[in-house]
């Protein structure tokens, strides 16, 4: 049985993996999972596509997107989350929502991001992603450094998100 009440946001900047880990940590807790990526409207596609980083302005509709699938469905939503105040919008859109910062050293990003075909996030905008970046306050959820192979990644988030046993 789905638990509908279990709000989990997969965040950090492009290419660390939020899409991957996300969706297997859903398979693994029979959880519903969303890429808050498909809930980009054309207008942030485009534009991102371009090179150019999104405003606050432009991130407003898509965050309220991303907090009413939360709030309707729970589960697990692979979203960037970047800033404190975007966190803040999902929890009064969704309620108890947790966060797992997925974090790597930049290069290796790079690497990630130069890697991957057919995403509309280009390469170039890593550094303004790192930019814009609020590690989680207190009581927000917790980091996991991602430099692993995505098994490994898996396992760990699973113990966070469980606990100790």
């Amino acid at each position: 049985m789905r638990d509908s009440t279990r709000r989990l946001v997969v965040m950090g900047i492009s290419g660390c993996g939020k899409s991957s880990l996300g969706a297997a940590l859903a398979k693994a807790l029979d959880l519903p999972f969303t890429d808050a990526d498909d809930l980009h409207p054309a207008a942030n596609r485009a534009k991102m596509a371009a090179g150019q980083p999104l405003t606050d302005d432009d991130r407003l509709p898509w965050l309220a997107a991303v907090g009413k699938v939360l709030a309707a469905h729970g589960g697990i939503v692979a979203c960037s989350a970047l800033r404190q105040t975007y966190r803040d919008q999902l929890r009064r859109a969704a309620g108890g929502v947790t966060f797992l910062h997925l974090t790597a050293p930049r290069g290796l990003i790079a690497q990630r991001l130069a890697a991957r075909q057919g995403h509309f996030m280009p390469a170039l905008l890593l550094d303004s992603q790192l930019a814009t970046l609020e590690p989680l306050g207190p009581n927000e959820g917790w980091t996991l450094d991602v430099s692993g192979s995505l098994s490994e990644n898996i396992a760990a988030a699973l113990r966070l998100i469980d606990g100790p046993s």
